[in-house]
This record gives structure tokens, sequence and C-alpha cells, in this order.
């Protein structure tokens, strides 16, 4: 298998479909899905055609039991994490084949200690946002996978 443009990360997802968009991404993309339970979900054959997961074969993807199992098993050397509480846009990032891109659950984001972690692994520029008005909350995960996604592609090809 050639490697992965980008490996996008998926901390605790609990929606079937929005991972099922995920993987259509990555899948278009070339990158690697990262899942890191626990999931909201189960992954059997059925609930993945249930999602719409039809095309999930062709996936290049690995399930982690937890975030430090994640971090031991892929020791990423280059990471940013999506977040909605900080200020500096996703696009002043530079990106590089092989970035991972780390994304919260739907309704929780990441964890402060997971936030603490990146910012001692990768420093404060790690954390990136997509910027939005004040009103809106957040955008739909899926969403926002393919936002950043498609950024990282426009500066590498």
């Amino acid at each position: 298998m050639n490697e992965p443009l980008m490996h996008i990360v998926l901390l605790a997802p609990q929606i079937p479909n929005n991972t099922g968009n995920i993987g259509r991404t990555a899948v278009a993309a070339g990158c690697r899905l990262h899942l890191i339970h626990p999931l909201g979900f189960d992954l059997d054959e059925k609930a993945r055609r249930r999602a719409g997961l039809d095309y999930w074969n062709h996936l290049d993807w690995r399930e982690h039991d937890s975030w430090d199992t994640f971090l031991d098993r892929e020791r990423p050397e280059r990471l940013r994490l999506y977040t909605t509480g900080v200020d500096r846009p996703h696009w002043e990032s530079d990106f590089q084949p092989g970035d991972y891109l780390l994304f919260g659950q739907e309704t929780g984001g990441v964890p402060d200690r997971v936030h603490h972690e990146v910012v001692r692994r990768w420093g404060p520029e790690s954390r990136v946002t997509l910027p939005m008005r004040p009103e809106a909350r957040s955008l739909n995960l899926a969403t926002s996978v393919c936002v950043a996604v498609y950024e990282g592609m426009r500066q590498l090809q």
C-alpha cells in the first residue's frame, strides 16, 4: 500500500454516518483513517453497511484502543489538533506529507489532557481552528475533516 498523503485521526467519534463520510474523504484524498476508542458505534459489517460504508474495503484505516496506544503505535512526527479553542487558522499551518490531523468527538471535542499533551509534544502552533462567525458554535465533524484535508492537499499538490 502507498504511503498516505496525510493521516486523519478521530478521537472517540460518536456518529457512524460522520465516520462514514470521513472514510469516504480519506479514500478520495489518499489518506489513512485512524479511529481511537471508545467509539460510539460498532464497526461490524452490518453496522458499516447501515452507515453507508460500502467502500470500506478501499479504505486504509487503523483502529486504536486508546489515545496512548495510538501514540505508542504511530509515533507521529507532526500533528495538528483541530479545535474551536484557539485563534490560529489552519491555513497558517505548513502541511507536510504524512501529517496527522486530529479531531475530537462530535459533542465534546478533545479532552484537556490531550490538548496539554499536543502542546507539550508539538508546540502551541499545532493547535489550529477553522475560522467561523461567533454565532456558529462549530462545524459538523465530517465537514471539518474534509475542509482540513483539502487545504492540506492544496498546499501539497
